[in-house]
C-alpha cells in the first residue's frame, strides 16, 4: 500500500523537483541582484540630474526629484523580492537535504521519522513556493513602476521639446 517506500523512483521525485527549484530560484536571483544594480546606478544618475539642476527648479527638475523617490521606492520592492528569492533558494536545498533523510528512514523502515520528515520538508517547500511567488509578484510592481516612470518622463520630455520648439518658431516670425 505505502507507494512511496517500494518505489524508489517516487522517494527521488522529493529530491529532485526541489533541484530543480532551486534553480530556478537561483536564477532570479542571479537577474534579481543585477536589476539591484541597474537600479542603484540609475538612482545616483537621477540624484547627479537633480543636482545639476536644482538653481532651475522648473518641470524637469520636479520630474528628477519624482523619479530619484520613485527609484528609491523601486530599489526598496528589488531587495524585497530578492530576500525572497533567497528564502526561496535556502528552503529548496533544505528540502533537498531533508528529503535523503526521509528515503535513509523510509530504507531503514522508520515509519514515524520518516513522517515527521515528510511534514518538515512540507512546511519547508511551501515556503520556498511561496518566496518565489512573491519575489516574482514584486518584481512584476516594479516593473510597472519603472513603465509608470518612463511615461511620466516621455510626457514630461515631449512637453518640454513642443515648447522649444513653438519658441523657435515664433522667433523666427518677423
Amino acid at each position: 500500500m505505502d507507494h512511496l517506500g517500494n518505489n524508489p523512483f517516487g522517494m527521488l521525485t522529493f529530491i529532485i523537483a526541489p533541484a530543480m527549484l532551486t534553480n530556478a530560484s537561483s536564477i532570479m536571483t542571479l537577474t534579481t541582484s543585477n536589476r539591484l544594480a541597474r537600479a542603484v546606478d540609475h538612482a545616483r544618475s537621477l540624484a547627479t540630474l537633480a543636482a545639476d539642476r536644482r538653481n532651475d527648479r522648473g518641470p524637469v527638475f520636479e520630474l528628477r526629484v519624482r523619479q530619484l523617490q520613485s527609484a528609491a521606492c523601486r530599489a526598496s520592492i528589488v531587495v524585497r523580492a530578492l530576500t525572497a528569492f533567497y528564502v526561496s533558494v535556502g528552503s529548496f536545498a533544505a528540502v533537498g537535504l531533508l528529503s535523503l533523510l526521509g528515503v535513509v528512514f523510509a530504507v531503514d523502515e522508520n515509519g514515524p521519522l520518516r513522517h515527521l520528515v515528510l511534514v518538515v520538508v512540507l512546511c519547508i517547500g511551501v515556503a520556498g513556493v511561496l518566496g518565489l511567488v512573491s519575489g516574482t509578484g514584486l518584481l512584476v510592481w516594479e516593473t510597472r513602476l519603472a513603465l509608470h516612470d518612463l511615461g511620466e518622463e516621455t510626457a514630461i520630455q515631449l512637453d518640454h521639446s513642443q515648447l522649444a520648439r513653438s519658441a523657435n518658431g515664433a522667433s523666427a516670425i518677423p
